[in-house]
């Protein structure tokens, strides 16, 4: 049992020996390709949301909370909105690395606002977020003697907050405004953030607010059913959807806020721009495509404004979508990301290629593996045959007796040598010689 194992580890020995330049080579190529690569996402992200207690809050926390299980942990730094978070993204020393934006939140002052050179890729439109111009109606009643705002050109003289700076809604405010040719200045603007400005509207302090933000948004769904505050309905939606390319005319049916209280009384009809997610192009491919597989999830299913399966999608995207982005919506996810852990396959998914090509390079190289293993055995054996060879020559040169001692100690060291058992008949052809040449020696013709 010793002898078999010790013939085990020596052949192991040897195998190990002659395959291992071949497997060290394998292993620097791989390490290369994964140190090339980078396929693994990185472990922390940093997502730019909105104003607490709004639609990109409340999605940026269902977003932390989806990537946690991959083991992806998202901060959510809070913001004003959209406006904010493009200059956070454009800003290389902000730490954020996705940010949710809103079709024409974009200062059209800044060349870069609506440029693709900016650095930054979409992941493609989440859900429409409507314009929601939220009026009181003794607002109403007072300055127009009616019940309900007919035109954005009746606002004249009316005290309106159009939103915090950052959020992006001030500007989306100042195109509406100028196509309608109304000088904001016949308007008292404030711009606090969203809680501040729905309060000072529920306090009467304000006649109007507009904010653009999804369904979702809690102000959304307590304005609606609020007592005394009334919803603009944009009867021209067509019209602005034609005018600018970012709105969408999308209509609030009768009673889907509260079926039973037939809230709204009536189908309103809104404009609405889309939302997108928006990311750096130097943000890990890996982590771009965890972040559209989790919007699937997210923003798939039906709502107010969308059908199954309609949200997200690659289209009315301002900027340039990303790569990984374009391939999941046209190809879907990975196969192997159906049935693996997303690390896994994600990293079967971006090393396949770089691994067959190694494979491709090793298959010639392991086949001088065998050769040389053979070559190893049997040259302990061969190299024997050369001093027994000079033994055979010095007969009659050297006495008898030194020769059958050199003998001796050629036939003591191939007695130490240990081979596989598939070259045993080598090693004993080698100690029949070694008596062949003996006999010779001791017996000359």
């Amino acid at each position: 049992m010793v002898s078999a194992l010790k013939n085990t580890l020596l052949s192991a020995r040897d195998l190990l020996i002659t395959a291992g330049p071949v497997a060290l080579l394998a292993l620097a190529l791989i390490a290369l390709a994964f140190w090339l690569l980078d396929p693994m996402p990185p472990k922390h992200v940093v997502l730019a949301t909105g104003p607490e207690q709004s639609a990109y809050d409340e999605f940026g926390l269902r977003y932390a909370a989806a990537l946690k299980a991959q083991g992806i942990a998202v901060t959510l730094r809070r913001t004003q909105g959209a406006a904010e978070n493009l200059a956070l993204l454009r800003d290389p020393n902000s730490g954020v690395d996705l940010a949710f934006a809103q079709g024409g939140a974009a200062d059209l002052s800044d060349d870069s606002a609506e440029a693709n050179d900016d650095g930054l890729v979409s992941l493609g439109s989440l859900f429409q977020e409507p314009v929601w111009l939220f009026y009181r109606i003794e607002s109403a009643q007072k300055k127009l003697k009616k019940d309900q705002l007919d035109s954005l050109q009746e606002l004249a003289g009316w005290t309106v907050q159009t939103g915090a700076a950052g959020s992006g809604w001030p500007n989306l405010v100042r195109r509406l405004l100028d196509a309608n040719h109304i000088d904001p200045a016949t308007l008292t603007l404030r711009r606090d953030p969203q809680t501040p400005a729905v309060m000072s509207l529920l306090a009467g302090e304000v006649d109007a607010v507009v904010f653009a933000t999804a369904p979702e948004s809690a102000m959304v769904q307590m304005l609606l059913q609020t007592p005394g505050i009334q919803l603009f309905n944009v009867t021209q939606a067509e019209a602005y959807a034609r005018r600018f390319a970012f709105l969408t005319p999308v209509t609030l049916p009768r009673g889907v806020v509260d079926l039973a209280g037939d809230v709204p009384p009536q189908d309103m009809h809104l404009i609405a721009p889309t939302a997108s997610l928006l990311a750096r192009d130097s943000t890990h491919p890996a982590l771009l495509q965890l972040f559209v597989q989790t919007a699937q999830r997210l923003h798939g299913e039906a709502g107010w404004f969308q059908r199954k399966g309609e949200f997200p999608n690659p289209a009315n995207t301002e900027r340039m979508l990303s790569k990984e982005a374009d391939r999941l919506y046209r190809n879907g996810a990975p196969l192997m990301q159906r049935y693996l852990p997303f690390w896994v396959a994600n990293l079967f998914d971006r090393m396949w290629v770089v691994l067959l090509s190694i494979v491709a390079i090793l298959i010639p190289l392991s086949r001088v593996v065998p050769p040389l293993y053979a070559f190893r055995i049997r040259s302990r054996i061969f190299r024997w045959y050369g001093q027994l060879r000079a033994v055979e020559n010095a007969q009659g040169q050297r006495a008898e007796a030194d020769l059958l001692q050199e003998l001796d100690r050629i036939d003591a060291h191939v007695n130490q040598i240990s081979v596989p058992l598939s070259y045993a008949d080598e090693l004993y052809a080698l100690r029949s010689h070694i008596q062949w040449v003996r006999r010779r020696v001791t017996q000359p013709a």
